[in-house]
């Protein structure tokens, strides 16, 4: 199998993770260029990770050897670039989320049905070891049949860490827009898609203070809802609780835990790929920690990337899909929007489950 040409747009922190597994770990793919808004960032990593090209936006856009564009951009940014890297007939795989709205989400999907084209986006992380672990243990019938779901991401937001905080709390940002998409994508590969959706968003602090630098002591201005809460009905019968807050100093939550008819499952850190499983059965006298029984279980980010390009050459789906990340859209923004109006909100949108990550190497 040929490896495919890759061409990286944005090279801020994510990236090197990306440039490191893109480079070392996947057979199916090759970075052949880097491109970014600030030139010179996108030469310091063709120089670290050896890159052949260096480009600008338009000259990598107009490089017929690339083709798919890994739009790692801010995700204000998403939808712009995924759709000039459509329109410049390439693939586009995305870092999260997909859009910051529905509207533009549809966007992307419908100009790349219409080009025949793929779009992949991230999270991938529930192709790690730990999660797709769950995943046999669910299909293979450990605790029967799936009823309901908690998932729980708390914490008091980024601005005492992150160099560059601000966008978090502004339009496109938010605890379930930043970490929501790890824990829905998990939720839907584990229990289905979506199809009804109830939710309550508040603000806590009106202002932020950064505290870490280089911006320490600046004032952010908060614009989006940072405690959200949501109940979602899946497809299958089950109902699931989802939190996420950047409100909560301290907590003692499980992240992701699914409820049968027969047992629970205790699913590891949905933004890791490996992590402890637990299961706990009826006929159990304690929980037991249960191996990985999938590859992936270190930081894999880029296999989603990579699975993309197996699918382009082999023509079976790819697990990270358009049509996945935009479901995630459709609830986080749908979670949003039943707080506002006060009622129920049924998605627009559905997916097929991901198909499960074969035992070994992805392939």
């Amino acid at each position: 199998m040929k490896k495919i040409k890759i061409g990286i747009i944005g090279c801020g922190n994510i990236s090197d993770i990306y440039l490191q597994n893109c480079t070392k770990m996947f057979d199916s793919i090759e970075i052949k260029a880097v491109a970014d808004m600030i030139p010179e960032k996108a030469k310091a990593k063709s120089i670290e990770y050896n890159i052949p090209k260096v480009y600008s936006v338009d000259e990598l856009l107009a490089d017929d050897e690339i083709k798919i564009v890994l739009n790692l951009t801010i995700p204000l940014a998403h939808a712009q670039i995924s759709m000039a890297a459509l329109n410049a007939g390439k693939s586009v795989y995305s870092e999260k989320p997909l859009a910051i709205n529905r509207e533009d989400g549809k966007k992307i999907i419908d100009l790349a049905e219409r080009k025949g084209l793929l779009v992949g986006c991230a999270p991938d992380t529930f192709l790690g070891g730990g999660i797709q672990t769950c995943r046999k243990l669910i299909d293979d019938g450990w605790i029967g049949k799936p009823i309901a779901s908690t998932a729980f991401m708390t914490c008091h937001g980024h601005e005492s860490w992150h160099p560059d905080p601000e966008f978090y709390y502004q339009h496109g940002g938010g605890p379930m827009f930043d970490m929501g998409p790890y824990y829905l994508t998990a939720l839907i590969n584990l229990m289905g898609p979506v199809s009804r959706i109830t939710g309550s968003t508040k603000i806590t602090f009106d202002k932020r203070t950064i505290t870490s630098l280089p911006k320490y002591g600046k004032e952010i201005e908060v614009q989006v809802p940072t405690h959200v809460a949501g109940i979602l009905d899946f497809t299958n019968g089950a109902i699931g609780t989802i939190i996420t807050s950047f409100d909560i100093w301290h907590a003692q939550l499980p992240f992701i835990e699914i409820y049968g008819t027969e047992g629970t499952l205790k699913v590891p850190d949905p933004n890791s790929f490996g992590g402890s499983v637990f299961l706990r059965r009826y006929d159990h006298d304690d929980w037991k920690e249960i191996p990985l029984s999938h590859e992936y279980y270190n930081n894999s980010r880029g296999i989603g990337l990579a699975d993309m390009a197996i699918a382009m050459q082999t023509g079976r789906k790819h697990r990270s899909s358009g049509e996945l990340a935009f479901h995630v859209l459709d609830i986080m923004q749908g979670i949003h929007d039943s707080s506002d109006n006060c009622a129920h909100y049924t998605p627009i949108t559905s997916c097929v489950r991901p198909q499960a990550l074969p035992l070994g190497k992805l392939k």
